[in-house]
C-alpha cells in the first residue's frame, strides 16, 4: 500500500485511541504554555527568550541523535518558520501586545492555513462546511479587533496570525519532508531557527540588554527556557510531527482547537486574565469554527449520515 493509500485508509478509521492521546497531551502542553512565556518575557526580551529555546533544543541533542535522513532544505524552511516566522513573532506580540489566553485562541487559525496549504497543494476544492467554519472564525477576529485594548493591540493580533501562517507552513514543511524521525527532524531544524533569532536580538534588543537580562535571569526565567526546549519543542513539535506524517492534515490539526481551552484557562487561574463578554464571545465564536471543522467530517463517516447525494441507509 502506497503512502497516499495509507492515508487515506487512515483518514477514514480515524486516529487510535493512543494516537489521540497523543494529540491531547501535546495540546495540553501548548496550552498551559502561554503561562510560561508570558511568566519568563518579565525577565528574558522575547527574541533572546526565544534563540535560547531553540539553541537548547540544539544542544546537546545534535551530539547523540542523528541528523535524519531529509534535505538540508527541509530543515531550513522548518526551522526558518517554526523558530522566528512562529516563536519570534509570538514572544514579541506578547511581550505587552496581547494577552496569553487570547494569544492561544487567535494561534489556532493556523488550522486553517494549514487545510488551505494542503488544498492547494493537493488540488482538493474547498467545501461549504469549511466556508462556514473559517466565516464564524473570522468574525470571531473581528470581535477581538473591534475590541483593542492596551493589552491586545492590532500590531500584537496581526503578530500571532502571521505566526499562525508560519506555523501551518511548518505543518507542510514537515509533512512533505518524508521525515520517519521526528525528534530527530525538531532537533536538526533547530540549527536555523537560532541564527534569524540572534540576529534579531541584537539589532532590535542590542547588546546590552542580552547582557544584563542574562545577567540577572533567575531561575524561573532558565526554567522556563527549559520547558520551552524539552517540554513543548522537542515533545510538542516532535509528537505533532510524527502525527502528521501517519494522518491526514484535516484529521491532525483540528485536535488544536483545545490549545484556547487550556491556554484561557489556565491564564484566568494563574495570571487573573479577566475573561469579559466580548471575549467568551469571541472564544466561542473561534472555537465553533474550530469545532465544525472537526466535527462535520466525522459525522460524515458516522453511520445514519443520510445528506451524502446518493446515500441510503
Amino acid at each position: 500500500m502506497n503512502g497516499t493509500s495509507s492515508l487515506a485508509v487512515a483518514h477514514a478509521r480515524g486516529l487510535p485511541w493512543r494516537h489521540a492521546l497523543l494529540a491531547l497531551a501535546v495540546v495540553a502542553v501548548w496550552g498551559t504554555n502561554f503561562v510560561v512565556i508570558r511568566a519568563a518575557l518579565d525577565e528574558l526580551p522575547p527574541l533572546l527568550f526565544a534563540t535560547l529555546r531553540f539553541t537548547l533544543a540544539l544542544l546537546p541533542a545534535a551530539f547523540f541523535i542523528k541528523r535524519p535522513a531529509v534535505t538540508w532544505r527541509s530543515l531550513a524552511a522548518y526551522g526558518l518558520l517554526i523558530g522566528f516566522g512562529q516563536f519570534g513573532l509570538l514572544y514579541i506580540a506578547m511581550n505587552g501586545h496581547i494577552s496569553p489566553g487570547l494569544a492561544s485562541l487567535v494561534v489556532q487559525v493556523q488550522i486553517f492555513f494549514t487545510i488551505a496549504l494542503s488544498m492547494w497543494l493537493s488540488g482538493e476544492r474547498i467545501r461549504p462546511f469549511q466556508l462556514l467554519a473559517l466565516l464564524l472564525a473570522t468574525v470571531g477576529i473581528g470581535v477581538i479587533m473591534l475590541h483593542s485594548d492596551r493589552t491586545t493591540t492590532p500590531f500584537g493580533l496581526g503578530l500571532v496570525l502571521i505566526a499562525a501562517m508560519s506555523w501551518a507552513g511548518g505543518n507542510q514543511v514537515a509533512k512533505a519532508s518524508g521525515a520517519t524521525n521526528m525528534l530527530a527532524f525538531v532537533i536538526w531544524a533547530s540549527l536555523f531557527s537560532i541564527p534569524p533569532l540572534l540576529i534579531g536580538s541584537l539589532v532590535l534588543e542590542g547588546p546590552a540588554v542580552i547582557g544584563a537580562a542574562l545577567a540577572h535571569a533567575g531561575p524561573g526565567a532558565w526554567l522556563a527556557v527549559l520547558w520551552q526546549s524539552v517540554g513543548n519543542t522537542l515533545f510538542g513539535y516532535a509528537a505533532w510531527g510524527w502525527l502528521l506524517a501517519r494522518h491526514p492534515a484535516a484529521t491532525i490539526t483540528p485536535s488544536a482547537m483545545l490549545v484556547p481551552i487550556f491556554g484561557m484557562g489556565a491564564s484566568a487561574l494563574l495570571l487573573a486574565e479577566p475573561l469579559p463578554g466580548w471575549k467568551l464571545a469571541a472564544a466561542a465564536l473561534v472555537m465553533s469554527g474550530l469545532a465544525l471543522n472537526l466535527l462535520w467530517p466525522l459525522a460524515s463517516r458516522m453511520p445514519g449520515y443520510l445528506w451524502r447525494r446518493g446515500e441510503t441507509v
